[in-house]
């Protein structure tokens, strides 16, 4: 007479599991990340690859590529033989002003969110006033300053007459057009930097900084070492992006000079546009390769502060 065993052997009776099942929390993930990966490498990877490549070559954008190897970077930058392009000068000095000049929104906007950040009467007011330059267009943006600007007409020149100034004619003066559509630039991109410290104010440990209180710490001091330290990821989300709008700064220059006067308010992607694009461009290789210099530059500003974040969270563990 055979006994079962008091133990059954549930193991040995339980179905095997396919391989998703073994390994679903690790898979389940990334099947949510695919489609955002696919569109990206579609939309983002695969142009930039492409723009490499009709970099090293002489193209109108319709016809046949002709290989050009590195004539066309030879030509930007005046190795060997060539002379430096003089409208890419002008343009990439006109960038680095956009970049020093741009990041001036990024102080501006603490200093507006910290008041912002206050209980004063009317600060829903202030806060919509402050908060409207991010929500209209750029063309929009541009347009009001070129009526602020107006020589005869404009408010700037009403203003300074009241003061007993001569007017100026600020999109008209090859020495002043730059720094005036940079000035409208900074509008919207401080109401940015703004609302970007103002959402990382409301995560500011209240523990941290009554500690600190406690301790005496208040004004300059508070701030430098009980704010800012906790406000990292606000602040290096608001150079990346300031850096950005500052090299890709088409629309301003589109809509309030087109390049001029005389072609001093060019940037690299407004001639990246010329150069591809105008009527008195179509060279699509040469366009390419402005594309191309202007990405390793965008490249080379992204990647320091993402080694300087990752420096300092590795040295806070």
């Amino acid at each position: 007479m055979s006994v079962s065993p008091a133990f059954p052997n549930t193991h040995a009776d339980r179905p095997q599991r396919g391989w998703y099942k073994r390994n679903e929390i690790a898979i389940t993930p990334w099947l949510f990340l695919l489609p955002a990966m696919i569109f990206f490498a579609i939309y983002v990877i695969f142009p930039i690859g492409q723009s490499f490549w009709i970099s090293f070559h002489e193209w109108d954008g319709l016809g046949e590529k002709t290989w050009v190897g590195t004539a066309n970077y030879e030509r930007l930058l005046g190795w060997g033989d060539a002379n430096v392009d003089r409208k890419f000068s002008v343009s990439f000095w006109n960038n680095l002003k956009w970049l020093v000049l741009y990041l001036l929104a990024i102080p501006a906007g603490l200093f507006i969110a910290l008041f912002l950040n206050q209980t004063v009467t009317g600060i829903r007011f202030y806060k919509s006033m402050f908060f409207f330059p991010f929500v209209i267009s750029q063309v929009v943006v541009g347009l009001v300053f070129s009526w602020f600007y107006l020589p005869r007409e404009g408010l700037l020149n009403a203003i300074l007459g009241f003061f007993g100034a001569g007017p100026i004619n600020v999109l008209g003066d090859p020495t002043l057009a730059t720094y005036g559509i940079i000035a409208a630039g900074l509008w919207p991109q401080t109401a940015y930097c703004m609302i970007l410290y103002l959402t990382g104010l409301n995560a500011v440990d209240p523990e941290q900084v009554e500690a600190a209180r406690l301790d005496g710490a208040k004004g300059p001091k508070m701030l430098w070492y009980v704010i800012l330290p906790q406000l990292k990821p606000a602040t290096f989300i608001a150079f990346v992006v300031t850096i950005i709008g500052a090299l890709r700064s088409f629309d301003l220059i589109s809509v309030m000079t087109n390049g001029g006067p005389f072609g001093s308010t060019r940037v690299l992607s407004f001639y990246m546009f010329e150069e591809s694009l105008s009527e008195f461009g179509f060279r699509m290789g040469y366009g390419a390769a402005i594309a191309v210099i202007l990405f390793f530059i965008m490249l080379g500003f992204i990647t320091y502060f993402l080694y300087a974040m990752y420096r300092d969270e590795k040295g806070a563990h």
